[in-house]
């Protein structure tokens, strides 16, 4: 690596491991939050465009992509353990180290996210039909949009590799530059689309998965290119050389990730089955919902990964304390602004709610929805925080086992007790949601606090690795 290349790494390691904390937390964050407010704009027109083909169309998205996290689950798991590894590599100034590792990373990724694509496309008929069993009335609309996606699927492989890795050098801007660059396309093609604006012809949900998928491939293209030109020598190529000792610490760092996202998509699509078996009026009105939450949490998003690069950095470096004092001062950060967040949107919640629909009773279902769940965000907020610092620190089973328990014993179980066994109906289902993350939240407080997560990964590395 040249003697450039090295100068700009350290100029971005010098800021995450010697600057000031809050301030530190911001500057990385505010690009991801920037891009995370372009993304809720897209997500916005995209249900309000969708909304406006038909009511209950803008439920559609919502039910597939519990599926495409599934079938993601194993690209997340190799994002986090290289997070992990690439982050504590530039702390400890393993430069060498830390582009091969890059590389791997980049051929692994790039041969799951084809294989998980084409496996998506073959089996997602069964999956809608016999688990998810969306409405009737959209159950068609479900399989197109899922059709055209799985394209979405693919492409994603080279988005979270690229954007991991100049994550992990402390660089957040490129990444949310071209997330934004993404989103934005999204958002001006989604109207001529869906609703068919000439030249073009109307499309309604098959509009909108084109969009998705054009705007992602115009930014994995940008991304690329940036990539190759901020860091020349920085070579990110397909390499045969994937040692067993490489897997090992992937699958050591990375396994309780698999099982958080695949039991978190797998609980997704079972919480959606059960809002589904509620009908297509609440199935809308839980799609309303989460979309004028994401404006209350926006911070959850852009500031939970500063955190990860900045706990494995320092970790990398050997600043044990400052650690755990990123993870405090990022908790209650995150936790007063996504309060804020939720205040603003209860008071605004019957105006936002009825951007997207004038049906009454869609209308009065997801103010229900809105009301009983909107005041636990900040517990929210504080359970990601703990998955960032388990993804920075490379100890990842805790809140892995933490957000399980979040989704399947409290969520499913207990929701579906009160749902069907006490007969609360929906209001069950949300209830559950509420106190699912107050429990998670609280947990993850504790183990910040408690646990023995502040523990260098890259020493075992030197033993254990050769790359």
């Amino acid at each position: 690596m040249t003697r450039n290349s090295v100068v700009t790494i350290e100029r971005y390691r010098g800021e995450v491991v010697e600057g000031p904390i809050v301030r530190t937390l911001f500057k990385l964050g505010f690009p991801l939050m920037a891009v995370q407010l372009i993304n809720i704009s897209y997500n916005i027109a995209d249900t309000f465009w969708l909304s406006r083909y038909s009511d209950v169309s803008m439920a559609v998205p919502r039910q597939v992509w519990p599926l495409i996290m599934f079938f993601n689950a194993v690209l997340m798991a190799l994002s986090t353990a290289n997070m992990a590894l690439l982050s504590q590599y530039v702390g400890a100034k393993q430069y060498e180290d830390a582009s091969a590792t890059a590389s791997k990373f980049f051929t692994i990724a790039t041969f799951l996210g084809v294989g998980s694509g084409l496996t998506f496309l073959s089996i997602r008929y069964y999956i809608f039909k016999y688990v998810v069993m969306p409405p009737t009335e959209i159950f068609d609309d479900v399989m197109d949009y899922s059709g055209i996606i799985t394209l979405d699927l693919i492409l994603s492989g080279f988005a979270m590799t690229y954007s991991t890795i100049l994550q992990s050098v402390g660089d957040t801007k490129t990444p949310a530059l071209v997330g934004g660059i993404s989103a934005l396309t999204n958002i001006v093609l989604d109207p001529l689309l869906i609703l068919g604006i000439p030249p073009f012809p109307r499309l309604g949900v098959v509009g909108a998965a084109i969009a998705t998928v054009f705007a992602r491939f115009a930014g994995v293209v940008t991304l690329i290119s940036l990539t190759k030109r901020k860091f020349p020598d920085l070579k990110i190529i397909f390499t045969k050389d994937i040692s067993s000792k490489w897997v090992v610490n992937n699958i050591t760092i990375g396994g309780p990730i698999l099982m958080f996202h695949t039991s978190n998509s797998l609980a997704f699509m079972f919480q959606n089955a059960l809002v589904n078996s509620f009908g297509v009026i609440v199935a809308a009105a839980f799609a309303v919902g989460f979309i004028v939450m994401e404006i209350a949490d926006a911070a959850i998003w852009g500031l939970t990964m500063p955190t990860a690069i900045m706990v494995g950095q320092n970790l990398g470096a050997g600043n044990l304390s400052r650690c755990r004092l990123i993870a405090y001062k990022a908790s209650l950060t995150i936790g007063l602004i996504t309060t804020a967040g939720s205040l603003a949107v209860y008071l605004f919640r019957v105006p936002l709610i009825t951007i997207f629909t004038s049906d009454t009773l869609i209308i009065n279902e997801a103010l229900t929805f809105l009301e009983t769940f909107i005041f636990t965000l900040p517990f929210f907020a504080i359970f990601f925080i703990g998955m960032s610092v388990g993804r920075g620190s490379g100890h990842t089973l805790t809140p892995t086992l933490i957000g399980i328990i979040r989704l399947w014993v409290i969520r499913i179980g207990l929701g579906y007790i009160l749902a069907y066994h006490i007969d609360l109906k929906s209001y069950g289902i949300w209830l559950t949601m509420a106190l699912s993350n107050i429990v998670s939240g609280t947990a993850t407080l504790a183990w910040i606090k408690y646990g023995n997560w502040t523990k260098p990964i890259i020493k075992q590395q030197q033993i254990l690795t050769t790359t």
